[in-house]
């Protein structure tokens, strides 16, 4: 069956919304801005955490969404923060690959339609 065509009559509207579906916004709150870095004191050998389990699952996370590589990622997640002024520092992709295995993110991506 073939595609439905609508008329489009509200043309500002229409080109508004064209050029918002490239609009992305992110926002962090001041909990995840201070759980950002590992503040508990190691409980066994070896050298302790430098980031939260809040922050490994963010990078998932984004990295599962955008479709991207862990460095992509890391790249994609250093510039958000300095576009917003925030003083943190993504993990870097090889601490996030061996954390993955430690912490539980599931999730299903849509198949189509929005990303929400």
């Amino acid at each position: 069956m073939a595609k439905q065509k609508f008329k489009i009559t509200n043309w500002p509207t229409y080109n508004k919304a064209l050029i918002n579906r490239g609009s992305i916004t992110f926002w962090l709150d001041d909990e995840a801005i201070q759980a950002w870095y590992e503040s508990a004191t190691p409980s066994s050998r070896g050298r302790p955490q430098r980031y939260s389990d809040l922050a490994i699952t963010t990078v998932l996370v984004i990295k599962r969404v955008f479709r991207l590589t862990l460095r992509a990622a890391q790249g994609f997640i250093d510039s958000i923060f300095s576009l917003m002024n925030v003083p943190l520092r993504c993990p870097d992709y090889s601490c996030v690959s061996r954390r993955a295995k430690s912490v539980n993110v599931s999730f299903k991506t849509p198949t189509r339609g929005e990303i929400a």
